[in-house]
């Protein structure tokens, strides 16, 4: 079970952070764009950190506040969720 959440885990945030880089791609040269929704959603369930490495590689979506303040307290949520599940102390 741990190893298929861990897999689940990175295969979301390599997805989420892909997702970033597109959108800032499309960003710049005013193509159709990715929803927020979308970026904060995967964030949400399992990317955040590849959202969060995103944001800072591409520096995307780092001056919105929702971004810049939910997708860390993601990040910090499901890090807390894996110590308990992993029983780390």
């Amino acid at each position: 079970m741990y190893r298929i959440l861990i897999i689940y885990i990175a295969a979301l945030s390599i997805l989420t952070w892909a997702l970033f880089g597109i959108d800032k791609w499309k960003a710049v040269r005013g193509k159709w764009r990715i929803r927020e929704s979308t970026l904060l959603g995967l964030s949400l369930i399992g990317g955040a950190a590849g959202g969060l490495a995103g944001m800072y590689l591409f520096r995307h979506k780092i001056r919105k506040s929702r971004f810049r303040i939910g997708v860390p307290l993601m990040l910090i949520a499901q890090a807390v969720l894996l110590c308990v599940l992993f029983k780390i102390k």
